[in-house]
């Protein structure tokens, strides 16, 4: 199945919109939120488990795969997708994140950067060329090109130069792909720019002129407060062509996202929903709430009657605040279930209203 975004309906209050992205591992209907499994597994959950709560891709990790075990094991075994028992999309990030979460251990040039391996201290150089082909090797649905995060705040000068430095790599990217006449998988370019709304122009109308099938933005869970990513995210996807999909990088909370949708992006991750739950914490429409607290000791209704997922229909706050207290590994796998399963319903639910307005 070839690669395709077709949006079947546009919101007549905002610029969000309800589509379906075609893969060669099968449809995604956006707007999608996508669990992140860096070591090729979503923290806690079985990939049966991912496909009953309603995942229809997952993320892997082009770093830390690189690492550990390697891909060259990953592509004998027959690719990601057969390694980890996955038969739905996977979308493969490059390293860029890890420029900004590792800077500490990295070193950038304009041919790419230099990790210090944070497993056995082992120098490893990423390029844009060399990005791909670990991606490639893994057989990813979709990859990211190689990009420069910078922090929040970031004066402009650095945030020009990383954003300046994305782009040469984007056009790096485009061309290798190119060359090497990839089918299988598609490249995302990423907008960069940080905080700057010049900047953020300028990325996202060069990224046009390379032309990508889909487009990220980058640099916009790194701190910055609501607003900001907001006025980031409306200047980019105001310039990024409306018939290709939208990615929305590393956002994880439920009022971001709702405000990201309505301002025209169509794919989002996070790591927080595992996160939140290997310490104690489930998440609703308010916010996060953490299952420690003295009031749930006896609390023998579920953390949300009106879930469906495994965890609210068959255990109460009581008990799995017990268990938590104990430390036993249920209840950090029966809260990651809820929150998983909570992001899944409210994409669903996104989509539903917007078909029926």
């Amino acid at each position: 199945m070839p690669f395709k975004f077709e949006i079947l309906k546009k919101s007549k209050k905002s610029k969000a919109r309800v589509g379906k992205l075609h893969t060669p591992h099968g449809v995604i209907d956006t707007p999608v939120f996508m669990p992140v499994g860096t070591q090729a597994t979503v923290k806690t959950m079985s990939p049966r488990e991912l496909d009953e709560i309603g995942a229809e891709i997952v993320l892997g990790n082009t770093y830390h795969l690189n690492l550990r075990p390697g891909p060259d094991l990953i592509k004998e075994a027959g690719g990601l997708h057969k390694f980890m028992n996955w038969n739905k999309p996977i979308l493969t990030d490059s390293g860029g994140f890890q420029v900004f979460s590792l800077a500490h251990m990295r070193k950038i040039t304009d041919e790419g950067v230099e990790f210090t391996s944070h497993l056995d201290g082992r120098k490893h150089f990423l390029t844009p060329e060399k990005v791909l082909e670990i991606q490639a090797a893994l057989g990813s649905d979709i990859m990211m090109q190689l990009d420069e995060c910078v922090a929040y705040p970031c004066d402009k000068k650095e945030a020009k130069e990383a954003m300046e430095r994305s782009v040469r790599w984007a056009r790096e990217s485009k061309l290798k792909m190119s060359n090497d006449k990839c089918q299988m998988n598609v490249l995302f370019g990423i907008v960069q720019g940080g905080t700057y709304r010049d900047l953020r122009k300028q990325s996202a109308e060069q990224l046009v002129e390379i032309d990508f099938p889909g487009y990220s933005i980058g640099g916009l869970s790194v701190g910055e407060p609501q607003a900001e990513m907001f006025e980031m995210l409306d200047i980019v996807t105001d310039i990024l062509p409306e018939d290709k999909p939208h990615y929305l990088m590393g956002v994880g909370y439920a009022s971001d996202i709702l405000g990201a949708i309505k301002l025209g992006a169509d794919m989002f991750d996070c790591v927080i929903p595992t996160r939140l739950a290997r310490h104690g914490a489930f998440l609703t429409y308010e916010g996060k709430v953490n299952i420690r607290q003295a009031r749930f000791e006896k609390d023998f209704s579920p953390i949300d009657p009106e879930c469906d997922c495994y965890c609210c229909q068959n255990f109460s706050k009581a008990y799995i605040r017990h268990i938590f207290g104990a430390r036993e590994i249920l209840a950090m796998h029966l809260l990651t279930i809820h929150n998983l399963r909570f992001f899944m319903r409210m994409m669903q639910k996104v989509r539903e209203d917007i078909l029926a307005e």
